[in-house]
């Protein structure tokens, strides 16, 4: 959830800058130690790797805050969110692994920070590792399940997060269908959003919008990565000195990083990825193998060990987890899903059962039509086959005529999510279309242009 607010702007932006603005700034970060006295480590392999840790920090956020977004309660300190980015070594590649928070994992021995009692190896949820270690043990922990060498560590948490965004005018997110998370807050009805600091919180947060959970969660995250990421890059921040300066500060009153990771660092790997875009990430979660409650700990989720371990293995050896050569797609590639499209069809011809046609035509390629075609026979001749939508769906509209070529589309203020397409005479049957965010190799991989905002 918080690599947006490191990768995009300190990573990015740096090189644009210069040094003496990147030195002045790096004074506001607070420095972690997470590699002291760490053994038996990982070999390093191509490339960087970042451990991006957001934590349920809630220190800094007002009362309104707290009442506006439903962030009551005492933080829990542990990781709210737990991020691996691999940065290609050519610099032209970041590929970003989601590491569920509920992942059943066995810690290595430690000395609790809490209690100061000594721990031999046990099993917790990967999230406890923070609330008992901090961050050394949640590096270690994170080294011992993936074999793979961390190079630095960042840390951020709310109150950074909602500035960040803020600071740069907000991030636009495209739902396909309405939002809601009663406890976090979050109401969005289908469309398109720009999204200020506390409702991206509230987005990026919310676990019940879905029957996927923390998983559908991190899929949500992912996106709002993607979409800061072309916000960041796409409207002069990195290019504009007082506009990053004012970005990087709001961040860095929450950031925790280790010593390592400062100013020539950040200057070096930015220079390098001037050329970076949303088009050169790609995003996936660890490979699930189970889901279910553990003993003394609660609901767990454990990884397929096969598949993860071939995973990591790729990162370690700087492969991208995209095919590097995916199929060329045989058919259109739309916004939004058939599926998640509610279609009424109309026969505006005197043709009987042209409605039944279309109505079928179109559920047979995903369309979700209502079976009940409207005027099926004697109506007035239309010439040419129109949709009908409301301005607040359009994606979906566009996805719909790309099935109907040579479609005209009409808005309708006020009609509501289910789409209107009346068959005229010029009909000539439906076009197989497909989601553009449809998901990439063995491990369902998605590239980070696929999942913004058209």
């Amino acid at each position: 959830m918080r690599v947006a607010t490191t990768l995009s702007v300190l990573v990015l932006g740096a090189g644009a800058i210069g040094h003496a603005v990147v030195t002045s700034l790096d004074t506001g970060i607070s420095r972690v130690d997470p590699f002291r006295d760490m053994k038996n480590r990982p070999a390093g392999g191509h490339g960087m790797n970042l451990l991006l840790v957001g934590t349920d920090g809630r220190d800094k956020i007002t009362a309104e805050q707290k009442e506006k977004y439903r962030l009551g309660g005492a933080p829990c300190r542990c990781t709210d969110t737990i991020m691996l980015v691999h940065i290609s070594r050519d610099r032209e590649r970041a590929s970003v692994v989601s590491l569920p928070r509920d992942s059943y994992v066995e810690i290595p021995a430690h000395t609790d920070r809490n209690t100061g009692k000594r721990h031999e190896a046990h099993p917790v949820k990967l999230n406890a590792a923070y609330s008992e270690g901090g961050p050394g043990l949640t590096v270690s922990t994170v080294e011992q399940l993936t074999k793979v060498k961390i190079d630095h560590y960042l840390e951020v948490d709310f109150t950074s997060f909602m500035k960040t965004v803020d600071a740069v005018g907000g991030v636009e997110i495209c739902t396909a269908q309405s939002m809601k998370d009663a406890y976090t807050g979050l109401d969005l009805a289908a469309g398109t959003h720009r999204l200020d600091g506390g409702r991206a919180l509230q987005y990026v947060r919310s676990r019940h919008v879905d029957g996927a959970s923390d998983l559908g969660r991190m899929q949500r995250q992912q996106r709002f990565v993607a979409a800061f990421i072309k916000q960041a890059t796409g409207t002069g921040v990195t290019l504009n000195p007082m506009k990053f300066r004012q970005v990087t500060s709001a961040m860095l009153d929450s950031v925790r990083a280790d010593a390592g990771f400062g100013p020539d660092e950040m200057l070096a790997l930015s220079r390098a990825m001037r050329g970076f875009s949303a088009a050169s990430s790609e995003f996936t979660s660890v490979p699930i193998g189970a889901m279910g409650p553990a003993k003394d700990i609660g609901s767990t989720v454990t990884w397929d060990d096969a598949k993860a371990q071939k995973l990591f293995r790729m990162i370690r050896e700087d492969k991208p987890l995209a095919p590097e050569t995916p199929q060329k797609p045989r058919v259109p590639l739309v916004d939004v899903a058939p599926q998640q499209i509610r279609v009424q069809v109309y026969n505006g011809t005197r043709a009987d059962g042209l409605g039944r046609k279309v109505d079928s035509a179109l559920r047979a390629t995903g369309f979700n039509t209502t079976g009940s075609p409207f005027n099926d026979g004697g109506s007035p001749v239309v010439r040419h086959t129109f949709v009908e939508y409301d301005p607040r769906w359009d994606r979906s509209a566009r996805s719909l005529a790309a099935a109907l070529p040579g479609c005209e589309l009409r808005p309708v203020n006020g009609q509501g999510q289910t789409l209107k397409v009346t068959a005229g005479a010029d009909y000539k049957g439906v076009t197989t279309v497909r989601a553009k965010d449809v998901k990439q190799g063995e491990f369902d991989t998605v590239k980070g242009d696929q999942v913004v905002c058209p």
